[in-house]
Parts: C-alpha cells; sequence; structure tokens
C-alpha cells in the first residue's frame, strides 16, 4: 500500500513540505509505503476551460500533470499540502487540481486522503476548505484529525515550532494509514 503526499508549494524544503513529511513519516510508522511530490518546478498550466478533454478524453496541455495523477491512481492514500497564499491555497495547487475537470469518471473515488494547510496567521480556513472541496468532489474518504490539518509557521522551518499542529499532523497521518488499510482489507 502507497501514500502519495504532494506539496503545492513553489518553495522547496519550506513549512508545507516539512508539514507533509511529518505526516508521511506517520504512514511509514504504520507500514505503508509513502511519495512525496512537490510541484516546485513543475510545469501544469490550469484547466482553461477549452472542454477538448470531454470530446477526446485527453487534455491538449502537455506538461507535468499527467505523471503526477499516474501515481495518485496507483496510490491508496493521496494528500495535497498548501501554504496560504493571500487568503487561498497556493496557485501551483490549484493550477494541478483543476486539471481534474476532464477526470469525470471520478479515478480516485474510495481511495484516502486529506488537505494539510500551513499558514503564516490567517486564510487557513478558507484554503483548507478550498482543499477540502477536490477530495468531496472526488467522492474520497477523508479521515479526521484532532483538529483540522493545519499549522502556522513564516520562515522555513518556523511551522515545527507549532507543536499543537505538528502533533494534529501526526494524528493525520496516523488515521489516515489507518482508515486506508481498513478500507483495503475489506476489498481483499
Amino acid at each position: 500500500m502507497k501514500v502519495v503526499g504532494i506539496v503545492g508549494s513553489g518553495n522547496p524544503g519550506g513549512n508545507t513540505e516539512i508539514l507533509t513529511r511529518v505526516a508521511l513519516e506517520e504512514v511509514e510508522k504504520e507500514g505503508l509505503e509513502t511519495e512525496l511530490i512537490s510541484l516546485a518546478g513543475k510545469k501544469i498550466r490550469p484547466c482553461d476551460g477549452c472542454r477538448r478533454c470531454v470530446k477526446t478524453g485527453k487534455c491538449r496541455f502537455k506538461d507535468d500533470f499527467e505523471a503526477i495523477f499516474a501515481k495518485m491512481k496507483k496510490a491508496d492514500g493521496i494528500i495535497l499540502s498548501t501554504p496560504v497564499y493571500y487568503g487561498a491555497a497556493a496557485p501551483q495547487l490549484v493550477s494541478f487540481l483543476s486539471r481534474f475537470y476532464s477526470k469525470r469518471d471520478k479515478p480516485l473515488r474510495n481511495k484516502v486522503g486529506g488537505p494539510i494547510v500551513v499558514a503564516r496567521r490567517a486564510g487557513k480556513n478558507f484554503a483548507f476548505a478550498q482543499v477540502m472541496f477536490f477530495f468531496m468532489i472526488q467522492e474520497m474518504i477523508v479521515p479526521g484529525s484532532t483538529y483540522w490539518n493545519v499549522a502556522f509557521g513564516r520562515l522555513k522551518g518556523d511551522v515545527l515550532k507549532d507543536d499543537e499542529g505538528i502533533q494534529t499532523i501526526r494524528h493525520f497521518g496516523k488515521k489516515l494509514a489507518w482508515l486506508a488499510k481498513k478500507i483495503n482489507a475489506k476489498e481483499a
């Protein structure tokens, strides 16, 4: 079994990646394989609504989306993490998620997943909801935690000072692994 953590930040090694690694460490402790994928430096154009995908089944853009999407389809669990930019999810992640417009067959249905958000101060609730909506419309199953999966930090590494945030993310990772194992045990 495998969980993929997709970091929607343009800053490699920053607070968003740190939080995602914390969650993935807990997943690994539960015996699942993990992979961290950073969108930093990746070329992913946002959907422009041309609707070619509806007619042909394929997006007209040739970029990094399909390779990451293929890994998501194979995974049992998916974490999408983002920093807060101007009160919303990072544009790298929003562009990536917009490309699921063509995926009307819901290829992530019944997979386990959830969002992680890091904020300096404000905007975390909207960004969390924004990414959570993706999981809901994809008919995915989202485990709870001790609080929303958010933590605070401004400068690189600051998020590690947010003890409550780190504990929430650790618990989320454990719950995600537990739920993925339960779902897959029933399907076996």
